[in-house]
Parts: structure tokens; sequence; C-alpha cells
């Protein structure tokens, strides 16, 4: 839990600092923030396959570990680079992407790890409780962030974000039940090994819609927080501190979805509750590209709350489903096929974001993303999610 905190605090410091970094330090332009925001997710795209084969032939806790440590010493070149003066656009795309490569292993063995820690019957708690843990993180950092950038400048900012890194690495390495060893099985190569994952994810008709809604979501949702911070930074000319308060309202969606996630699942259902969430919450992003520095300054607030309720329940349901039906042997795979494909949507819509904000402004292009949004949960309608109520009778009927 203590690994989870200080990850997710340093990183929503980041969310407000890194952007603003470019925004304020070296007055970058929208499609350059779009090209920062691209790259620290284009690491998916690189590597996110193999790194599934490689991580399920690993230590998980060894590789979390490794992975933080990496983005500690990358986080802290760039307040170093600004105080020796060489702080430039492409230190911060070089950082954002070799960041990004290491949090690719942290990402794929973290829910590969879980199972190992609690029981199968555990996993929706185990996930709802790590919800919690993250939005609590994320509940404070942001507000931090833009009172440490009003404070300190948003280079030296980074400094906090690479200190959570390191705490991650000290949080792990207090964990007490033994690092398992990887299940031994007669290595094979690497592209037959992905193949596996791929497969394994392609002949589940449920994990086939849980990809494409997502994937879509992603798209509208990383353009939107690629212009987050230049919007309210520069159309609705709000102050950095007031910024970072605006960016953790949606925490307190996701830390409410956390705590209520588990009873939701109990009493409603697992895949009922997955895909209503969903659904439910997306009309509320066509409030956000309404917002002006008055008391509709609200709006922003209100969608980040209501768009992160959902989303959080939504991807405790789609985790779950995948610890739930998938063996163990395979399941750093599953885990990297389905954010290679749902994560490596996110560049393209953070540099869609840039693109379309440098074409028709970056209010018009909040409303495009928005629009996108609210159909993006369509393919989950098409499945057979919406007669289902719980995953583990999928589990017994597949």
């Amino acid at each position: 839990m203590g690994s989870h905190l200080a990850n997710e605090f340093g990183a929503n410091i980041a969310r407000v600092a890194l952007p603003l970094v470019a925004v304020l330090s070296l007055h970058a332009s929208p499609l350059e923030v779009g090209a920062l925001a691209a790259l620290q997710s284009t690491a998916f795209l690189i590597i996110g396959l193999p790194a599934g084969v490689w991580v399920d032939r690993m230590r998980k806790r060894r590789v979390m570990m490794l992975a933080d440590a990496g983005r500690f010493l990358l986080l802290s070149s760039i307040p170093l680079t600004a105080a020796l003066g060489v702080l430039s656009m492409p230190v911060l795309y070089t950082v954002a992407l070799l960041a990004g490569l290491a949090q690719v292993f942290n990402d794929v063995a973290d829910p590969t790890y879980l199972p190992a820690l609690v029981g199968k019957e555990e996993l929706t708690d185990g996930n709802a409780k790590l919800e919690v843990v993250r939005n609590g993180g994320a509940l404070a950092g942001p507000s931090l962030g833009g009172a440490l950038v009003q404070l300190l400048g948003a280079p030296r900012t980074m400094l906090a974000t690479a200190l959570g890194a390191l705490a991650s690495v000290v949080f792990l390495g207090t964990i007490k039940k033994p690092d398992s060893a990887p299940v031994r099985s007669e290595r094979s190569r690497l592209l037959p090994d992905i193949a596996v994952g791929m497969r394994a994810v392609w002949g589940d008709q449920v994990l086939r819609a849980f990809l494409a809604a997502t994937a879509a979501t992603n798209i509208c949702v990383s353009a939107v927080l690629s212009l987050s911070v230049l919007f309210l930074a520069t159309v609705v000319r709000l102050p950095p501190g007031f910024i970072g308060v605006l960016l953790m309202s949606g925490a307190m969606g996701g830390l409410l979805g956390g705590v209520l996630g588990s009873w939701l699942f109990k009493r409603y259902g697992q895949a009922r509750v997955t895909w209503l969430a969903l659904a439910v919450s997306s009309p509320f992003g066509l409030l956000l590209p309404m917002t002006q520095a008055d008391w509709r300054v609200s709006f922003f607030a209100l969608t980040s709350i209501a768009l992160s309720f959902g989303g959080i329940l939504y991807n405790i349901g789609v985790i779950t489903y995948r610890q739930t039906v998938m063996p163990e042997n395979v399941l750093g795979r599953v885990n990297a096929t389905v954010r290679f494909i749902v994560w490596g949507t996110m560049p393209v819509g953070a540099l869609l974001g840039g693109i379309v904000a440098h074409e028709i402004g970056v209010r018009e292009a909040l409303w495009v993303f928005m629009a996108g949004r609210l159909v993006s949960f369509a393919p989950l309608l098409f499945s057979r999610l919406p007669r289902m109520r719980d995953f583990v009778k999928v589990q017994a009927s597949s």
C-alpha cells in the first residue's frame, strides 16, 4: 500500500508540474505539450508486449523495484538540468520517454503480482483498496503540486515526483511475503510467447469488448488530459495553485469509487457495475468545455469527479475480470497485451489533442474529444456483458 501511495502521490504532483515546466519555463506550444504527453505513454507501443513475456519470467516485486529506481534517476535530472541552465524541450521529451519505459514494467508487474499476495476471492476487494490508496495520493498530489510550483518553480517541484519513486522502492522492500519465483516452464522464443498472450486476449469475447471500449475512451481522455493544464492556464487563465486544486477534484470521485467499489460489486454484480459505471458517467464530460473563470469553474470539478468515479469502478471491474479468468502463468502477457493496445492509444490521443487544438482552438478541441468520450462505451453494449451479473459465472461457462 505504501508503495502505491508514494508512486501515486509523486505522479500526481508531476501531473501538474511536468506540463507547467514546459508551459511556464520553456513557453511550449499546444503541439509541444501534446507531444510531451504522447511520449509519456508511447513506451507501451515500444516495449509493452515483450515486457509481458519478461515479467512472466521474473520475480514481480524485483521488477517493480528496479523500475521505480530507474524513474527516480530520470526524474531527478529535470531539476538538475534546470539548475545547470540546460533544460530544454528535448530534455523533457527524453525523460518522458525513458521514464515511461521504466513505468511499463511496473504497470505490467503490479496487477500480475497482486494475485500472489491475496486469494482470487479477494481480488475485487484488493483492487478496490488499491484504488482508494491511489486516489488518496491523487487527492493531495495536484494541489500540493500547484502550490509547490508557485513556491519553488516547476522544475524544482519535479524533485518531489522523483522522491515518490524512491519511496516506492523502500516500501516494496519492506514486504515480508517472499517474492516467489515464476512458474518454471520450457522457455520458448520471444514472439511465440507474445502470441500466447495475444491469443488469450483475442479468444475472450468480453475482453475484446473491454479492449474496444477502453481504447476509444483512452484516445479521448488522453487528448483532454494533454490539454487540461494548458486550457486552465492560458484559456481560463487560472493561477497554478488553483489549477492544482481543480486537477485534484477528480481524485475525489476516484476515492469515492474505490471506497464504494467493493460494496457495489457485491450488491449489484461485477459485470453490471463495470459497464454501467462507464455508461452513466460519460455525459458529465460535456460540462468541461464550458468551464470559465467564474462560477462555471465548478464545471471542470464536476466533470472530473463524475468521470473519475465511473472510471475507477470500470477499471476495478476490468482488472478483476482478467485476474479471475486468466491462468497465472500467462497473466503477465495478458496484462501486457491489454495495456499495449489500450495504452497504445494514449499517445495517439495526446498528439491528436495537440493537433486539433492547434487547428481549431483549445476549448473547441475539448468539445470534440468529450463528445467522443460520450459514446466510447458503445462496444460493451454489443457484448454479453450487459446480460451477466458476475465474472465468476463467465469463468465457469468458458
